[in-house]
Order: structure tokens, then C-alpha cells, then sequence
């Protein structure tokens, strides 16, 4: 089990101090009780890094080196639990806040103005976009699940911690183009969420099939591995492995592609043919 201080869990610390001491300074301005849209928004995101805690300061962590499939089950956690969760939370104006005002202005400035930062500018204008966000998601998740790259994860602690900061990154950079995260705004019509989603989701449907369907243990380092826990074989763990990523890795999917559906077929067809013709003469 990984120390509560590793750098994927020092920046969940971190997150939950700024937004605690941002929510305070908010209410002291505000001086009244927060809306409940704020609370509950407030609820998921404490639930999204208590999610990341779960799944790496927890049995799961210390068992995903002996057996590939609880590996499978953190990964599902961070990806399809704690990421949606806090984009739900929308903590992005919590966390800065607490900065003091003279360093946020001068922070702002140079991200806006400055000539060094506008590599930093030019990245962010890319990772707004949907389809750059799509590519960034299913690279880094293809290339952790290459046999190379999941061996250095249980081999180096530095490895590992990346390979986790990477996938809430670009986790977060997923949803954050479906799902309401207020000041972000979505480029995206509700139908075209939902084909986001499902276009997201088949690549890892196409690993998950690889994992099932290879006729032999593809990672080196679970394959030399005497015993395992429960005394699977190295085939089954990986057979099971596959089936966490297609089963409990789908569900928030799953989840948001039936009520985006519900919401795009109970808009009132003459809003929808509107906004079809308003897209059509753009």
C-alpha cells in the first residue's frame, strides 16, 4: 500500500485544502448559506477524490501487484468514478480561489500576455476542443496497456504514480467535454455527447477483447508471478482483467449514453429541428 503522501495522493490533499478554504472564503462573501446546486456539486467532488483514496491507499493498491485484474480495478476507479465525479464537482473556481488576489492577477496576465506562455495558451486552446481530448484519452490509455508500459508500472513506484496522474488528466479532460462543469462551457450538442461517449468507450472495448481473447498471459510481470491470490493462473487473471474493463469499466458510460438519450429524444421536436437548421446555415 502506497503512503498517503505519494504524489497522486499529495495532489488530492492539496485539491481538498484549496477547495475547503475556497468554499469558506466563498460563503464569507456571499454571507448566506450556499445554494444546493453548490452543495451537491460540492458532494461529488469530495466523493471523486475520496474515490482516488480508495483506490490508491487501499487494499486494491497492494493486491493490483499480485493480480491483474484488481490492477483493472483501479484503473476503473480512477477513469470511469473519480474523473466524472469531480468534473461533476466543477471545483475550478474553489481551487483558485484561495490564491491571494495579487498572485491570481499576475498569474492571469502572464497566462493571457506573456510571449513565454503561449506554448502553455496554445495547449490549453487544444485540449478544449473534443476531438484533441479524444485522441490525448485513448493514446495514454492504449499506450499504459502496451505489455512494455504496464511492466514498468509494478517495477517502478515513479512509473506507476505517472501512469495514475496521466489517467485522472485525461479522465477528467474527457468528461469535462460531456458533462456540465461550470465556468467550462460544452461544444458539443447532447446527441454529439452521446457519440463522444460511445466512441471513447470502443477503445477500451477493443483492449478489454485483446485481453480476453489472447491465447496466452501478455504481461511478463504477472506471468512470472508463483502465486497468486485465490490461485487463479496467469491466463484467468487476465481473462478477468478483461472482463472488469468491459463489465464495471462501462457502467458510467453506459450510464450517461441512456440519459443523454432521454434527454436529446424528450427535447420538443420543433426546438430540436430548430437547432439542427441553426447548425445546417451556420
Amino acid at each position: 500500500m502506497p503512503s498517503l503522501v505519494d504524489p497522486p495522493l499529495a495532489l488530492v490533499w492539496i485539491a481538498l485544502a484549496l477547495h475547503l478554504l475556497g468554499e469558506r472564503r466563498a460563503a464569507q462573501l456571499l454571507g448566506r448559506p450556499r445554494r444546493r446546486e453548490a452543495r451537491w456539486r460540492s458532494a461529488a467532488f469530495y466523493a471523486g477524490l475520496a474515490t482516488i483514496v480508495v483506490a490508491l491507499a487501499s487494499p486494491i493498491d497492494s493486491l493490483s501487484r499480485k493480480l491483474f485484474w484488481v490492477h483493472m480495478l483501479e484503473h476503473v476507479l480512477l477513469l470511469t468514478v473519480a474523473a466524472p465525479l469531480i468534473v461533476i464537482g466543477a471545483p475550478w473556481r474553489s481551487l483558485w480561489r484561495p490564491i491571494p488576489l495579487a498572485v491570481r492577477r499576475k498569474l492571469a496576465r502572464s497566462m493571457t500576455l506573456s510571449r513565454a506562455c503561449a506554448p502553455l495558451r496554445a495547449v490549453a486552446r487544444t485540449l478544449s476542443r473534443p476531438l484533441p481530448v479524444w485522441i490525448a484519452f485513448n493514446a495514454n490509455l492504449v499506450f499504459w496497456h502496451l505489455p512494455f508500459a504496464y511492466d514498468a508500472t509494478l517495477h517502478s513506484s515513479a512509473v506507476h504514480a505517472l501512469e495514475h496522474v496521466t489517467f485522472m488528466a485525461s479522465g477528467i479532460l474527457l468528461w469535462a467535454q460531456v458533462l456540465h462543469s461550470p465556468p467550462l462551457r460544452l461544444r458539443l450538442p447532447v446527441a454529439g455527447r452521446v457519440y463522444y461517449v460511445v466512441a471513447a468507450t470502443a477503445v477500451a472495448w477493443l483492449i478489454s477483447l485483446v485481453l480476453a481473447f489472447a491465447p496466452k498471459p501478455l504481461y511478463p510481470a504477472y506471468a512470472r508471478l508463483v502465486h497468486r491470490p485465490g490461485g487463479i493462473s496467469a491466463l484467468a487473471d487476465q481473462q478477468l482483467a478483461a472482463g472488469v474493463m468491459l463489465g464495471p469499466g462501462s457502467l458510467s458510460a453506459t450510464l450517461y449514453v441512456f440519459l443523454g438519450l432521454f434527454a436529446w429524444l424528450g427535447e420538443p421536436p420543433d426546438a430540436r429541428a430548430a437547432r439542427l437548421r441553426g447548425r445546417q446555415y451556420a
